[in-house]
């Protein structure tokens, strides 16, 4: 199974994610920097990701929205602070409203992603979500964020297994 913990620490205000890989760190990363490729697995199943603008640059946007099963489209959007390819990414990840702008009602959090080569051709990537108090962490954890992100990173094996086929059949 690619995910491989999911820790909540509510002291630290922190829920991280570490998932596990039959791919290079570049390839990881190009999960990440490829809109396309990004769509295939951000968002749970239910509410696949359309992202409709991508600039994976430190100060850069990423902005997106899911299409649920009732065809309700929640928007959200990064905030880029730091893309070190194919090592690291940090974000803010807010909500946004249908137009785009950010919903206020809602936390901002910080993402932290690191994408670390751990041998024989596997990758570690760790997707650390930093929470700006309790009750942003309890509103986004009440939500489904846990599950939500357990179940998007849960797709990138069949993506990779996918990729390699696809490559290896031209």
């Amino acid at each position: 199974m690619t995910v491989t913990a999911v820790h909540k620490d509510p002291d630290a205000l922190t829920l991280t994610l570490d998932a596990e890989f039959d791919a290079s760190p570049e390839r990881v990363w190009r999960l990440w920097a490829d809109p396309r490729q990004l769509e295939r697995w951000w968002g749970p199943p239910t509410y696949p990701a359309t992202v409709t603008s991508h600039d994976l640059r430190s100060q850069g946007r990423v902005e997106y929205h899911m299409t649920g099963p009732e065809g309700d489209q929640p928007r959200g959007f990064w905030e880029i602070l730091e893309a070190d390819p194919p090592r690291r990414l940090v974000f803010k990840d807010g909500f946004a409203n249908a137009d785009g702008t950010p919903d206020s009602d809602m936390p901002l959090n910080e993402v932290r992603v690191r994408i670390d080569p751990i041998g024989a051709g596997r990758t570690r990537m760790s997707i650390e979500s930093i929470f700006p108090d309790a009750a942003a962490m309890e509103q986004v954890l009440a939500m489904g964020m846990e599950e939500g992100l357990t179940e998007a990173v849960g797709q990138i094996d069949a993506i990779l297994v996918a990729d390699a086929v696809s490559s290896a059949s031209r």
